[in-house]
């Protein structure tokens, strides 16, 4: 899949076939799934992407170059927004996002011990 950057905020992602506009601002996470990479927005809707997580990451990390970035890895499975955490749960294995805008939550199950150094990352700064 080829990608071009729009603006600052904006990714889009090009195949012979479909566009896809993928907005940084309303991303709540990245999930890798063999080589493909599924995009879930706040709103709920969610995008698959011909690419894999590694790709991403690094473009991920090529935007925010000398920012504060805007996205954590977390595990080998996730790349999540970091504006949206709102719970870090390590005894049920949970990752609680919002926008505190939209009506519902998005959880994410993950391991323990990505979610016992994410909270120790939040717990240091």
């Amino acid at each position: 899949m080829k990608h071009f950057k729009a603006s600052e905020t904006t990714l889009f992602f090009n195949t012979r076939d479909e566009m896809i506009k993928v907005r940084l601002e309303r991303v709540a996470y990245f999930e890798a799934d063999s080589n493909y990479c599924h995009v879930y927005f706040i709103n709920g809707a969610k995008a698959t992407l011909l690419t894999s997580l590694v790709n991403i990451e690094e473009l991920l990390t090529e935007r925010f170059k000398g920012d504060s970035p805007m996205f954590i890895r977390i595990g080998k499975k996730y790349i999540v927004n970091r504006r949206y955490i709102f719970q870090i749960n390590i005894p049920r294995q949970r990752l609680i996002l919002t926008d505190y805008v939209t009506s519902g939550i998005m959880e994410i199950s993950i391991s323990k011990e990505a979610l016992k150094n994410l909270k120790l990352l939040y717990s240091n700064n």
